[in-house]
């Protein structure tokens, strides 16, 4: 193998797919980021898989030689981050070709930069396990601004208890008209529901487009890696997803994030939100916001509880937090409308944050019955279907 690129390409698709490599590899191979380069098509393409999650990257370079070789994942980002962002790279790796590899043996690899030269240990590339792709012809088409706004207000309501595995991941229903997330740690419930097209794809391609839902979960530790990816490269792109047996893949043209699914039946979250409502109040998101931030240095000092208090006559919500032997400390912010009587009511306040963060309207509408049922904060006006369901902290009085 032998090639030549520029640092930044080769640095920035490193860091990308490094994010996919085992922190404590069950197999040495695993540490690794497998690199192979194509002469005919001019494409680098870069590897890392845990035997879950699975990033690729591909990008052009000046492909002298074809080969493949697995390299150091950490060494070898530690290096070239630190290399001239205007230096020209030559790698090189004799033997590398596909007919000369040999599992289990060391091969040596050549980086070579304007500053100097650096030689690391890889190991042959058939040692690298297979990147896993669904073997499912429907792909269903999704906008890339739609995948990002719906990881964005449901990833943090995942559990991270490794208890529950069904709820570590984002449940996700597809159909050929709407596109639904939902997560839930047993505290909260955050859930998006929005349309999507569904562009009929390329006959020659081979693809089925897709006629029937279905629904899966996927690990949030995966969703967050898809969702970074997406965040650094904001365009509003179709990707593509593919469904099957326990994988699912998401492809757009240069990038592949390949992820297993989650086993269990997610819990029928739906049924959890309540059909009507006595008590709704409507605020300015941002002042509340704000308010909770300040009121929240004194809560974290303890139990992190905050008390909402309604007071519909002097349209005011007020926000509380004492601790005892330490302080207290009072916020208040204006009512936009509301209707039903006053009430006192009580959140983890890290709780109410994140859901108030990623509500995408100015305005925002709490929705309650009494002081111990599910509240539900809703966008006020907007075309975003957005709900987020909280449960209260009981007051002891």
């Amino acid at each position: 193998m032998k090639l030549t690129c520029s640092q930044d390409a080769l640095n920035s698709n490193l860091q990308c797919v490094s994010r996919a490599v085992a922190a404590r590899p069950t197999h040495p191979v695993l540490a690794n980021v497998l690199l192979t380069a194509d002469q005919g098509t001019g494409k680098v393409s870069l590897t890392g898989f845990d035997l879950s999650l699975g990033i690729q990257t591909t990008f052009t370079a000046a492909v002298e030689q074809s080969g493949a070789i697995t390299l150091p994942s950490r060494l070898l980002a530690d290096i070239v981050s630190r290399l001239s962002p205007d230096s020209p790279l030559s790698l090189q790796a004799p033997g590398s070709d596909a007919s000369s590899e040999e599992g289990g043996a060391s091969l040596p690899f050549q980086l070579t930069a304007r500053t100097g030269a650096y030689t690391v240990r890889g190991m042959p590339a058939v040692d690298f396990p297979e990147l896993p792709m669904a073997q499912s012809p429907v792909a269903i088409p999704l906008s890339a601004q739609s995948l990002r706004d719906g990881l964005a207000r449901t990833l943090f309501a995942s559990s991270s208890d490794e208890a529950k595995q069904v709820l570590m991941g984002v449940h996700l229903v597809v159909s050929p008209a709407s596109l639904e997330f939902a997560a839930t740690d047993g505290h909260r419930l955050a859930v998006v529901r929005q349309p999507h097209g569904n562009s009929a794809p390329d006959p020659a391609s081979g693809i089925v487009q897709q006629e029937e839902s279905f629904a899966v979960t996927i690990p949030a530790r995966s969703l967050r890696e898809l969702e970074h990816l997406l965040s650094t490269r904001k365009t509003d792109e179709t990707i593509d997803l593919y469904h099957d047996q326990g994988q699912v893949v998401f492809l757009r043209s240069d990038q592949v994030v390949t992820s297993r699914t989650l086993d269990g039946m997610y819990p029928k979250y739906n049924q959890l939100v309540p059909d009507t409502f006595s008590r709704s109040f409507t605020v300015d998101r941002l002042p509340m916001v704000t308010a909770l931030e300040r009121v929240a240095v004194l809560a974290d000092q303890q139990n992190s509880v905050v008390k909402l208090s309604v007071a519909m006559s002097e349209r005011q919500l007020r926000i509380c937090a004492e601790v005892q032997d330490v302080g207290r400390g009072d916020e208040s912010v204006p009512l936009v409308g509301g209707d039903g009587g006053d009430m006192d009511v009580a959140f983890n306040v890290r709780y109410l944050l994140d859901g108030l963060k990623v509500v995408p309207t100015p305005e925002v509408t709490f929705q309650m019955n009494n002081p111990t049922n599910p509240v539900v904060l809703r966008p006020h006006g907007g075309d975003v279907q957005f709900t987020y369901l909280v449960m209260p902290v009981q007051i002891r009085t």
